[in-house]
């Protein structure tokens, strides 16, 4: 399952950079968007490298999800596609 990386946790004065804020292509409500909590979510980076992740829970109504990653993601992973893999 493809997504895409949308923007960073944040507050007013902070910002998560290893909490990001995925749009999955095929959860179109917060419902379904539920059932993905604990899915891994991988990032592949332009050398290769693979960045890993899980699906913390849901944020909003329109089937985006929480993505805690073990590391931070560069500015440059914004608007990036994610690959969903379930458990």
């Amino acid at each position: 399952m493809k997504g895409r990386i949308m923007n960073y946790k944040g507050g007013r004065r902070t910002q998560y950079t290893n909490q990001l804020i995925v749009d999955v292509n095929e959860c179109p409500n917060k419902e379904q968007a539920s059932k993905l909590i604990s899915n891994t979510v991988e990032w592949t980076t332009p050398t290769g490298k693979k960045i890993i992740g899980n699906v913390r829970r849901a944020h909003g109504n329109n089937g985006r999800v929480l993505v805690r990653f073990n590391k931070g993601l560069p500015g440059q992973a914004l608007g990036s596609e994610v690959e969903i893999k379930e458990d």
